[in-house]
């Protein structure tokens, strides 16, 4: 007995192709499963690890070059410590929801770092972002200009009332620890900034500085880690790490799809006498 086939001219144009493209989304699925899982990775890597220093996070003294999008997912999730001051009275309230989908406030403060550009040796092939420092102005010596930082210091009721809120102030020179951010620019359905009330739906930099005239800004945002914060109010901590891995379960999906799809094609050539033994 030997196997015999001869395959339909219609079916099979029509297989090939849809069976391409099923294995196709298979193969991409597999390779965004480890695109994740490194990520993930790295994020533990990022949130485990000593608090490094602003311009450490940044690349500053790296000889790769890398454009500024690229810096931004290269430092996200990164510990860092500046040492710097909050500016108290230019607080900016981020709407959002909290647990149980409740709604609250993010109480975002700019915070004026201090030298944070000191590094040891000079950089030559630095990308840079408006305000720091490009590699002919690198010196030994700390860079002489301060940056802004808008820092989350965690969340709060919004009907919080505003002699609490106060309480929780940070006054003088303080060394700030937290998770630098990479922000998620506004879309089309992000609310305007309320200025007069200073509300806001992003914490984008660069849509804050625009808003409210800041000048020389840190392109990413700092969450404040949790410690407790004098009154109580607010509440760091608030990084929350929502990466839903699925893509083991959409590569079985497209494969199995593909498989079924095999199958089908088979079994009709054989109920029509034209696969089997002889």
């Amino acid at each position: 007995m030997r196997l015999y086939f001869r395959p339909l001219l219609v079916p099979t144009l029509w297989l090939i192709p849809l069976l391409a493209i099923l294995c196709a989304l298979g193969t991409w699925q597999i390779e965004r499963l480890h695109w994740k899982l490194d990520l993930l990775a790295k994020i533990h890597t990022g949130l485990t690890a000593p608090p490094t220093t602003l311009a450490d996070a940044w690349g500053f003294g790296s000889d790769v070059v890398m454009s500024t999008s690229d810096r931004e997912s290269e430092a996200d999730y990164k510990r860092v410590k500046v040492l710097g001051h909050f500016l108290n009275g230019q607080k900016i309230f981020f709407f959002t929801t909290g647990s149980g989908a409740r709604p609250v406030y993010h109480l975002i403060v700019p915070f004026v770092a201090e030298h944070p550009w000191t590094y040891a040796e000079p950089c030559n092939v630095c990308v840079t972002f408006p305000g720091a420092p490009s590699h002919r102005d690198w010196r030994r010596s700390p860079y002489k200009q301060d940056v802004t930082i808008f820092v989350d210091r965690g969340w709060l009721p919004i009907d919080l009332p505003s002699s609490m809120l106060a309480t929780g102030d940070l006054h003088g020179t303080y060394a700030l620890a937290g998770i630098i951010r990479k922000p998620a620019p506004p879309n089309w359905f992000t609310p305007p900034v309320d200025k007069p009330k200073r509300i806001v739906h992003t914490r984008d930099p660069d849509v804050l500085a625009k808003a409210f005239g800041y000048k020389n800004v840190f392109p990413m945002f700092l969450e404040a880690d949790a410690t407790p914060n004098p009154g109580g109010w607010p509440k760091g901590g608030v990084t929350v790490i929502d990466l839903p891995n699925d893509h083991l379960q959409y590569a079985i999906t497209w494969f199995g799809l593909a498989i079924g799809l095999l199958a089908v094609y088979l079994t009709y050539h054989a109920s029509r006498g034209r696969l089997g033994w002889r």
